[in-house]
């Protein structure tokens, strides 16, 4: 299973730089079940993965002027605060045993990997109804929104906290909506302030837990290294219709997670 592992973690990285985002969805659940991590551990060490391969990604797209750093600032403050409070605090306070409901025994672990599964199912629907990437979009004049801004921000850091995942479906539209960024700019900024807010939300684990470092350096790597891969495919392949084949994909992993927590609770990791 572990070969498995490594092989999607590669694949993690080929889809984010294929289509610019979505690939760390599957972080969790190759954590998970392939390499058989600790659900609560793996929604930590997809925090480092996710923020390690969104900073290699964020690099290029600043170099040419796709990272608008005042409004990754404004958004992503409010962001890191919260996914820090939320690894620090929130996630150590939530109890091992949530109770017990129908005969099946709510565990802190089960009660994450279904959150994930309904963002998988979130994200999926984003991807499947996403515009084409072809598609202009009229700059408008720079302004923001502050009180949506940092609620949004707050937002999706805590669902960052809770389960590992970049978050990126959210940002983006919120950055273009909120902040009256073009589409290529709300994407590389969205890089930006994901790396930020989830490389710092990890910090927060550090000493809650034991890092199983080469683990998780090994699985960034190969994540890294697919980042290159796609980005070279990219040149050749669809990305849109690949991206709403993945999203089409991610929806049916969401959903096995649900049916295989919910109706094989002792065959799952808890």
């Amino acid at each position: 299973m572990e070969i498995i592992g490594y092989l999607a973690s590669i694949f993690i990285g080929i889809f984010l730089g294929l289509i610019g985002g979505g690939g760390s969805i599957l972080t969790v659940p190759v954590l998970v079940y392939l390499f058989h991590v600790d659900p609560v551990q793996a929604t930590a060490y997809s925090l480092f993965i996710v923020g390690s391969s969104s900073l290699v990604g964020a690099w290029p797209k600043y170099k040419q002027g796709f990272v608008h750093l005042k409004t990754a600032v404004i958004f992503g403050i409010p962001s890191i605060i919260s996914v820090y409070t939320t690894r620090k605090i929130l996630v150590p306070a939530i109890p091992t045993n949530l109770g017990e409901y129908g005969g099946l025994i709510v565990t802190k672990s089960l009660m994450l990997m279904l959150l994930f599964a309904i963002l998988m199912i979130a994200a999926s629907f984003s991807m499947i109804n996403s515009k084409s990437s072809k598609e202009t979009f009229t700059e408008g004049e720079q302004k923001f929104n502050y009180p949506l801004i940092l609620i949004e921000g707050a937002l999706v850091g805590l669902l960052t906290g809770l389960v590992g995942a970049g978050g990126g479906f959210l940002i983006i539209p919120a950055l273009v909506m909120l902040s009256k960024l073009p589409m290529k700019q709300a994407v590389g900024t969205s890089l930006l302030i994901i790396a930020a807010k989830s490389l710092i939300g990890f910090t927060g684990d550090l000493g809650n837990s034991t890092i199983n470092w080469t683990l998780l350096l090994s699985v960034t790597a190969l994540a890294i290294a697919g980042i290159f891969i796609g980005d070279k495919l990219s040149k050749r392949i669809d990305g849109d219709q690949l991206k709403r084949g993945f999203g089409w994909f991610v929806l049916l992993m969401g959903l096995y997670i649900i049916i295989q927590q919910l109706l094989f609770p002792i065959a799952g990791i808890h």
